[in-house]
């Protein structure tokens, strides 16, 4: 979908910001004279660098030749002269998986990819006339990971090895034998074949298949698989092969270790159990009971198995009838609770990632692949208390714990909640929970978050993590979704905290 704003609407924005009509025009200002113009005609990509088609080419050039101190004010007035959201949105990804290594880790400055697609999620939930601050921190991200980048090297997607693409009949077949083998140059041209010849949902479910099956970049994998997706669904399936030549490279990543096919790792008995135990569920495995005790059950489980007992906890329960929507409430319960009990950049990611993996397996045809991602995420959640042990100390907080309230005390209102949580974010997720549970409006909730996220949010995470445990509220059994919601409390700004100084920016851009 997308959602560029008619001349109305964006008059509204800049009303909204404080900008009278006088100070519309960039021209006016004397700023544009001053810009190098850049075309893709004058400009020169490395030799080698792949190439986009001639719609987008034009404006991904644009993003990466203006400075970062000035490409606010230049896609403004692209913006104003009709660049729509979707060519913006398509820009800021290709852009990204053209210019940024997703080595050695898929995370890092890689985020200038993985963000967009949540930034596009906040653009989405926002009234009209903040649709575009998502988008304008995004622009401004990704300059500051093209600056790491070309720090560490100056990584440049190439184009793909035409000679050594397999014919669309093989390349299903030669894709998964260059996964299964960790095979980086094959899977690359299988790709590219495969994005040529097969349908989105045949590519996502393959790309689910592998994203899931190990613990590697701590769950990047999968969340590269689901914005890469998500985001293409807005920006049109004719820009896939570049993101998924990306996807696949990010993919494949085993750093610092032989290859994965040819020994017997410790990151990879968690998939050599899945692979075992999903032949035995059940054809009828979807029908189960929904069963809040199974959930709280799995949940306690989940707090001390290892990965391979996670899953083999999932599995008994589908053996017994448990509907895979308990399952997955104790998944985002168990995901919540430790943001309660180390709130940081592992219990974040237990988060974003078991986003990820739960919009797979609602999203993948498969039962195969969707078992597969029910079975791994509950997997996941043991690797991320394990790696919070790195950490510091865990807290001893349980999600499920009872709540005490005065008895007659009023509902806390949602300004009241947000400034808490700048002072004390315990108190605050008591206070989320009460507004919640008193019958308190969701949306206003999470309206006044989005809002400060843009006003407070200095980092990917910020937005990565908001979008995804919003978006999540609903995915989760109505008895525990408001429990998860008030967890985020240990980790949204809070209004109290410093501004991140972006709508002051666009105001002088503008």
């Amino acid at each position: 979908m997308s959602i560029p704003l008619p001349p109305c609407q964006r008059r509204r924005f800049l009303k909204c910001l404080g900008i009278t009509g006088t100070t519309v025009s960039l021209d006016g200002l004397g700023l544009m004279p001053s810009l190098p113009r850049v075309s893709a005609a004058d400009a020169k990509l490395p030799v080698n660098a792949v190439k986009f088609s001639p719609d987008i080419e034009p404006l991904v050039r644009l993003l990466e030749e203006t400075p970062r101190d000035r490409v606010i004010e230049v896609f403004a007035e692209k913006i104003r002269g009709g660049t729509s959201y979707r060519e913006v949105l398509a820009a800021l990804l290709l852009a990204g998986v053209r210019n940024v290594q997703p080595r050695p880790s898929v995370g890092f400055k890689f985020h200038a990819v993985l963000v967009v697609n949540s930034a596009h999620l906040a653009s989405l939930a926002s009234p009209d006339t903040d649709r575009w601050l998502p988008i304008f921190w995004a622009l401004d991200y990704f300059k500051s990971s093209q600056e790491s980048d070309e720090r560490e090297g100056d990584w440049t997607l190439a184009e793909v090895n035409e000679s050594q693409l397999p014919s669309a009949s093989r390349s299903r077949r030669d894709f998964r034998r260059a996964m299964d083998a960790w095979d980086v140059e094959a899977a690359d041209v299988a790709t590219a074949s495969l994005c040529r010849s097969a349908g989105a949902m045949e590519v996502f479910d393959l790309m689910a298949h592998y994203g899931c099956r190990d613990y590697r970049s701590i769950g990047h994998k999968s969340i590269y698989v689901a914005n890469a997706y998500r985001t293409l669904q807005c920006i049109g399936w004719q820009y896939a092969e570049p993101v998924l030549r990306s996807l696949t490279y990010a993919l494949l990543n085993h750093t610092g270790e032989p290859n994965p096919s040819q020994n017997d790792l410790a990151a990879d008995a968690a998939w050599r159990r899945t692979t075992a135990k999903v032949p035995e569920i059940s054809k009828t495995w979807g029908d189960g009971r929904l069963d809040s005790g199974a959930t709280i059950s799995l949940l306690g489980i989940l707090r001390s198995s290892t990965p391979v007992e996670a899953i083999d906890a999932t599995t008994e329960m589908l053996a017994v009838g448990v509907s895979p929507q308990s399952i997955s409430d104790a998944i985002f319960l168990a995901a919540g609770e430790m943001l309660m009990q180390q709130p940081g950049i592992i219990a974040l990611h237990s988060a974003t990632t078991t986003n990820a993996m739960q919009y797979g397996y609602r999203t993948a045809s498969r039962s195969t692949t969707r078992q597969e991602l029910l079975l791994q995420n509950a997997a996941f959640i043991p690797h991320f208390r394990e790696s919070m042990k790195d950490r510091g100390e865990i807290g001893s907080a349980q999600i499920d714990a009872a709540v005490q309230q005065e008895p007659g005390a009023p509902t806390p209102a949602v300004d009241s909640i947000f400034d808490t949580v700048s002072r004390d974010r315990r108190d605050a997720s008591a206070l989320m929970l009460n507004y919640l549970d008193d019958g308190g409006a969701p949306g206003a909730l999470m309206d006044a978050a989005r809002r400060l996220v843009f006003l407070k949010g200095n980092d990917s995470h910020d937005y990565k993590f908001s979008s995804a445990v919003m978006e999540d509220y609903t995915s989760i059994s109505p008895e525990f979704r408001n429990r998860y919601l008030a967890s985020a409390a240990f980790l949204l700004p809070g209004s109290g905290d410093q501004d991140n100084g972006l709508i002051d920016r666009v105001r002088q851009t503008l």
